[in-house]
């Protein structure tokens, strides 16, 4: 599975990520919400390996507890794109026709917009929090997946162990489920490791503009705004969170290449 060094690092890097983001409440050597107004703007010391951000509060601590909202934000967004984009996109490869053909027309016309600007609308209409950021990514990021997973859909019926199922008397749920979906599963894993890193990009990006998580809370996206007035003076305040969200990225891109074989392409 993990035969090139580019996975075997992507891999490593995601188990480092999870591991900080499961025993954050360990690893923090502060509270990551906790002012201290005299230390404001501190560097690095024994107390704040990473210093103080501009209320006080401890870089390394936000930088880890944004670790834990990070990928819980990204896993949320990612099992709600999934859990529309599979049901649709088995239906419309499977039974084809007329529900096909409407099913396509829909994810045309979401493709045809940028999924993150439809997203930062959607976002805006609904209200700036992180709740309806995570709408807006499911109710727009599902089509692109649907299309992919209706691909697969529509080569696989085609194939022998499919006929000799539906000559063996086999149900068409029996088909859709221990075998067309059961054989899908390991492109949807790679589809998924690879666009996570995307979500928490866009994740982060969004909270940013002040659209996903809101102050105080620790999240990257969040840390990088509130460190904008300070980029001339105080510029590690952005490099920190920056480096994570590169680094988380790059650790997901390199692993879902690595879980992918060989000549295996997905597009969306």
């Amino acid at each position: 599975m993990f035969k090139s060094n580019g996975a075997k690092a992507g891999g490593i890097i995601v188990l480092l990520f999870v591991c900080i983001g499961i025993f954050a409440p360990w690893l923090a050597p502060s509270d990551p919400l906790q002012i201290h107004m005299e230390h404001k703007l501190s560097m690095p010391s024994w107390e704040y390996p990473l210093g103080t951000d501009h209320l006080g509060r401890c870089v390394l601590s936000r930088i880890i507890y944004g670790t834990r909202a990070s990928l819980y934000y990204s896993l949320m967004v990612l099992a709600a794109v999934f859990s529309i984009s599979i049901p649709v996109g088995l239906l419309a490869g499977y039974v084809g026709g007329t529900i096909d053909h409407l099913i396509m027309r829909v994810i045309d016309i979401l493709l045809a917009f940028p999924s993150l600007i439809l997203s930062l609308t959607v976002t805006a209409v609904l209200g700036p929090s992180m709740k309806n950021l995570l709408i807006s990514f499911a109710v727009v990021w599902w089509a692109g997946y649907a299309r992919v997973i209706r691909s697969m859909v529509l080569q696989m019926k085609e194939s022998d162990y499919i006929m000799a199922a539906k000559a063996g008397g086999s149900t068409h749920l029996q088909i859709i489920l221990r075998h067309i979906l059961l054989n899908a599963t390991r492109p949807i894993l790679v589809l998924a490791s690879i666009e996570i890193g995307t979500i928490m990009l866009s994740i982060a990006g969004l909270s940013f503009l002040g659209l996903g998580a809101q102050p105080p809370t620790p999240e990257w996206g969040v840390m990088l705004n509130d460190s904008r007035p300070y980029i001339q003076t105080e510029p590690r305040l952005l490099l920190y969170p920056g480096l994570a969200i590169m680094l988380s990225v790059l650790g997901f891109n390199l692993l879902g290449e690595g879980l992918r074989k060989p000549g295996q392409k997905e597009e969306l």
